[in-house]
């Protein structure tokens, strides 16, 4: 499922128009994009939880050369699924 075609999805289920589903998922989308830079955890009980871990840095290979490569470290977002939502799957 994209982008899109989620926005249909909530606009059929809740009632809303598209313009407003938009607007609705773009807000909790930059919710947790500014609670992640912050350095916080976003639960949803059922759902899961997003929160931030970070990468050390490594080497790693050209795979075309094969020549070694530095790798700097970085934070990168992760995604843990709730008991409930494991559940159902």
């Amino acid at each position: 499922m994209n982008k899109a075609e989620l926005i249909n999805k909530l606009a059929g289920d809740a009632g809303l128009t598209k313009t407003q589903a938009n607007a609705a998922l773009d807000s909790f989308i930059g919710a947790v994009t500014k609670t992640l830079k912050g350095g916080s955890k976003v639960t949803l009980v059922g759902f899961g939880t997003f929160s931030v871990s970070k990468r050390a840095a490594r080497n790693g290979r050209n795979p075309q050369t094969g020549a070694v490569i530095k790798i700097k470290a970085k934070k990168v977002a992760k995604f843990k699924a709730g008991k409930a939502l494991s559940g159902k799957l």
